[in-house]
């Protein structure tokens, strides 16, 4: 199978990001794949969730749930410089990936990571960095650093699971900046009291997966494209740009699918391919 090509990667990528280092006027967010985003805004860049590197399909190649890779590799993580925050979502590796934090956090002089507090232990041994590294949040908290203010809110994968001090394990976050907010889920299925966390944001951008929710594939599911639609319509997002597909053969979606539910229900929306921009 040929791998889905990005439309910008590596050096061709950094150049790009680095052109528009200087623009006060616009934010800057580009889909590295799955569930993985870099904003930068005012010379300022936030690395969401990133997965690249193959440590999946490595370590699921010779059993029942090989994780064959479907798109290029953006971007190698040691190119990535300049960063003031990168943030992880919940423990799975797409969202918790040693392979790409390891040289992320020692390119990047003074960067913040921002993790679920109930997290801490797990993924200090798993990016073999101090216990007292990473910042950790939990819903209804907040954190700011270098002109952003990242926001807590709870996410289901497959359930709101806490620790035994009431910290969420699953995470999503709301990240505002001047007069932005962007939400980026991490995994979540839908719960009773999303839309009403959501809504007081007024997001700009939503970024949500469509992977859907199957138990036949054996990990824990995700919004499906309806459901990604609806959500962003519910919290009156200025748009929606699903994600969390077309990594792996196992555990995808059609992406064409979420642009049916989007139009049917008038929500705006911006399909990226990976490498690709989005401005506003």
């Amino acid at each position: 199978m040929n791998l889905v090509p990005a439309i910008k990667k590596d050096l061709a990528l950094v150049a790009e990001m680095d052109a528009s280092l200087k623009d006060e006027h616009h934010f800057y967010l580009w889909w590295l794949g799955q569930s993985g985003f870099l904003l930068q805004w005012r010379g300022k860049r936030i690395l969401i969730d990133p997965y690249l590197s193959d440590s999946l399909t490595k370590k699921y190649a010779a059993t029942d749930k090989p994780h064959t890779r479907m798109s290029e590799l953006v971007i190698k993580p040691a190119l990535l410089k300049n960063i003031s925050i990168v943030t992880s979502s919940h423990n799975h590796t797409d969202h918790l990936d040693a392979e790409t934090l390891i040289p992320v956090l020692e390119n990047n002089p003074g960067i913040k990571f921002i993790i679920p507090e109930a997290n801490r232990s797990f993924v200090a041994e798993r990016v073999n960095c101090a216990i007292g590294f990473p910042v950790g949040l939990n819903d209804k908290q907040s954190v700011s650093f270098d002109g952003f203010t990242i926001h807590g809110v709870p996410a289901k994968h497959n359930e709101l699971d806490r620790d035994e001090l009431g910290n969420c394990k699953y995470m999503g976050y709301v990240i505002e900046f001047g007069n932005y907010k962007i939400y980026h889920s991490g995994d979540t299925l839908w719960y009773e009291e999303m839309v009403n966390l959501l809504k007081p944001f007024s997001v700009d951008v939503a970024l949500l997966p469509i992977n859907g929710n199957k138990p036949e594939r054996k990990v824990a599911g995700n919004l499906d494209c309806r459901e990604a639609a609806e959500l962003g319509k519910a919290i009156n997002a200025g748009f929606v740009i699903p994600c969390h597909y077309d990594m792996f053969e196992f555990n995808t979606a059609d992406v064409n699918d979420f642009i049916i539910e989007a139009n049917k229900i008038n929500q705006p929306f911006k399909v990226l391919r990976g490498g690709e921009c989005f401005i506003l």
